[in-house]
């Protein structure tokens, strides 16, 4: 079966307290839970993983991005200065798509830059948990397209 890793980075433990109209309403067990659903139906399988430290994220994707055939990625407050996870999704050769819940492009001046979207195949954002849904939806696509 077909892998692909979702990333969540920093404060994205923290949906369902974060401000519910950037960030939906959903925790983030039970946006874990509706990815696997998704997935599952999809007929992929998905490894999810949070952190709040980069590190963590690096070597999560070091030890899982060879059994994987693409990557969701929510860089979160990585998203302006991840330099090492950004260097390590350029060593993992996938496909991936940047997900944001929130638009980041309306927010403050300092969210609206992005260094993973250089490196990304596709960018959702302001979709909140439908962003992760049309990411996998979209690289299921991708990956049978490659695979013809």
């Amino acid at each position: 079966m077909t892998t692909l890793l979702i990333i969540n980075g920093p404060n994205l433990n923290m949906l369902g307290k974060r401000d519910p109209s950037q960030y939906g309403e959903l925790t983030l067990s039970e946006l874990e839970a509706t990815i696997h659903k998704h997935a599952e139906n999809l007929k992929m399988s998905v490894m999810c993983f949070q952190s709040n430290y980069e590190g963590k994220l690096i070597e999560f994707l070091q030890q899982h991005s060879q059994e994987a055939s693409a990557i969701i990625l929510n860089p979160a407050g990585l998203t302006l200065n991840g330099y090492g996870l950004l260097d390590t999704c350029i060593d993992a050769q996938l496909p991936i798509v940047e997900v944001h819940l929130s638009n980041i492009g309306r927010r403050e001046e300092w969210r609206k830059a992005s260094l993973f979207t250089k490196i990304a195949c596709g960018y959702i954002a302001g979709l909140q948990h439908m962003g992760y849904i049309y990411a996998l939806e979209y690289l299921v696509k991708l990956i049978k397209k490659s695979n013809d």
